[in-house]
């Protein structure tokens, strides 16, 4: 089964002829077949020996998901993304090592808590422990978030749409009310945005739900899904914890003002510091971007194994397909989320200046700054898509990343599952659900900055970078606990894409569900 496959996936390699699979089923012989192009018929799906229990193996051993996945040499793709990520993460060290040893040469002068900092130039302990009440909110609601969509996935999409529009409206409501004008705006217009958005879902929700269900019932099979999604969770705040640390350590060793690290001969500046902070951005956005996408793609592998191979997958998936996106694929992933990161960290610059800009009574650039960052959203957004599938690929046929993006999107195009991806809201209602747990956090850190007054923000300079960073962190937290829900949705809709078939074949009931809530199903994956 796995030798057609891999025979299958190479026709989108548009460069060569697929060299013939490395084992091949008893009393069948490889035929080379014509290069596949947007002119020609689709090639044959995978066959599979279904009255055989030896479709896997001799003597109906199990193989492992590299022996069923078998990928093609050469293994290793991308090095050039690996090796450039590991620099930018040993750069990340580097300044965070040089700036943690500054903060902790002058702890007592920026205080030992929320209280009792000396420190009016920059960002200090008080802000750390703002930065840590966004973790523990993040975790704790990112967690709850998955867990309501286990336990109530027929209302998981209605309970995301009204809970993040009554949220957001009720932030904007109390920012305008308190003349934070900037910040009350933006928030007001994601609500409005957002509320829209939800009028226009309702009439998708039942098939959404039924993908939703489908995917769950599956992690609830294979157990490891909620690990890795637990882990990679744990992970994420962990790192958001470090990066925290560093944002702040950088101010306290390299601002100018009253500060001892300056007296102490440090090279301070405003420019050094802004210098430092878009460097720790992009990569906590690279890094926080690649540890979703390898989250991705190990489900990925998992729902895969499932898909063509309901009664009898591959033993270790979980395993085998971790090992593979940490090696194999590790470039290919490094160079998706490299992508990603260089939008949003665009967008971030974009949302901090549309802030300062509309603190300064510049409302013309504030404008001009909200309509740029709306443009970047939808790049990012179209990279993301991209991503998501070409990751999806990856996960089961360890191709080039762009080899896998280009295969993934022609083949999705032609066999009509575009429709159905389009109809499927779960993508969309996860990332609102990001966005509430970020809104939660954004909101903390402004009350946060409200209450305990400190003496660095007396005129409210900090507010917009502070709850932006504060929004950031929310924000990328939470989809990396929610990421294992819509990749096995992904995956569904990439091995659909691959074969059509095997969906009747082997999903009957599945397929049924399916042309009840959506008769067009039928046309589209006979396309």
């Amino acid at each position: 089964m796995a030798q057609h496959r891999g025979q299958a996936a190479d026709y989108y390699d548009m460069d060569a002829q697929p060299p013939p699979p490395a084992q091949a089923h008893r009393g069948q012989q490889w035929q080379p077949q014509p290069q596949y192009n947007g002119n020609q018929q689709m090639p044959p799906p995978p066959s599979y020996d279904q009255n055989s229990q030896n479709q896997w193996g001799p003597q109906g051993e199990k193989p492992s998901f590299d022996q069923a996945f078998k990928v093609e040499k050469p293994k290793w793709n991308d090095l050039w993304a690996a090796g450039l990520f590991l620099v930018v993460c040993a750069g990340f060290v580097a300044v965070s090592g040089i700036a943690i040893q500054g903060y902790a040469s002058t702890y007592s002068f920026n205080g030992g808590g929320i209280y009792g900092s000396s420190n009016s130039f920059g960002l200090s302990t008080n802000t750390i422990v703002l930065f840590a009440f966004c973790l523990l909110i993040a975790l704790v609601f990112g967690y709850a978030y998955v867990a309501i969509a286990r336990m109530f996935t027929k209302q998981f999409i209605w309970i995301t749409g009204i809970l993040n529009i009554l949220w957001t409206l009720g932030t904007a409501i109390y920012m305008l009310y308190r003349h934070y004008w900037s910040g009350g705006i933006v928030f007001l217009l994601f609500g409005l945005f957002s509320a829209y958005c939800f009028w226009t879902w309702i009439p998708r929700i039942p098939f959404s739900v039924l993908m939703l269900q489908s995917a769950i019932d599956v992690s609830k099979t294979f157990g490891h899904v909620y690990l890795v999604s637990f882990l990679g969770g744990l992970l994420a705040a962990a790192f958001g914890a470090y990066f925290s640390v560093t944002l702040v350590a950088i101010y306290v060793k390299f601002e100018p003002g009253n500060n001892p690290a300056c007296a102490a001969g440090g090279n301070c500046s405003s420019a050094t510091v802004i210098g430092l902070i878009a460097f720790v951005t992009f990569a906590a956005y690279w890094i926080t971007e690649w540890l979703k996408n390898t989250i991705h793609t190990t489900i990925s592998g998992v729902y895969g194994a499932w898909f063509f191979a309901p009664k009898s997958p591959p033993k270790g998936a979980t395993r085998g397909s971790a090992k593979r996106a940490l090696t194999y694929s590790f470039g290919s992933i490094c160079f998706g989320s490299l992508l990603v990161a260089i939008v949003q960290f665009l967008r971030q610059l974009c949302s901090v200046a549309q802030q300062s800009q509309a603190n300064s009574g510049n409302a013309a650039a504030a404008c001009a700054f909200c309509c740029l960052r709306c443009l970047l959203g939808i790049l990012e957004w179209a990279v993301e898509f991209v991503n998501r599938y070409a990751f999806s690929y990856i996960a089961l046929y360890g191709k080039p990343y762009i080899a896998a993006a280009k295969a993934t999107w022609r083949l999705i195009k032609d066999r009509g599952i575009d429709a159905l991806i389009n109809e499927c809201l779960i993508g969309p209602v996860l990332t609102m659900g990001a966005t509430f747990v970020a809104f939660v956090c954004a909101l903390m850190a402004y009350l946060y900055l409200i209450f305990t007054d400190p003496a660095y923000n007396s005129n409210g300079d900090f507010t917009p970078v502070v709850v932006a960073y504060a929004f950031l962190i929310g924000l990328q937290i939470t989809h990396c606990f929610t990421v294992p829900l819509s990749s096995g949705i992904d995956t569904i809709f990439v091995a659909m894409a691959w074969d059509p078939e095997a969906l009747i074949r082997e999903h009957p009931e599945l397929y049924q569900s399916m042309v009840k809530v959506y008769p067009h199903v039928q046309q589209a994956i006979h396309a």
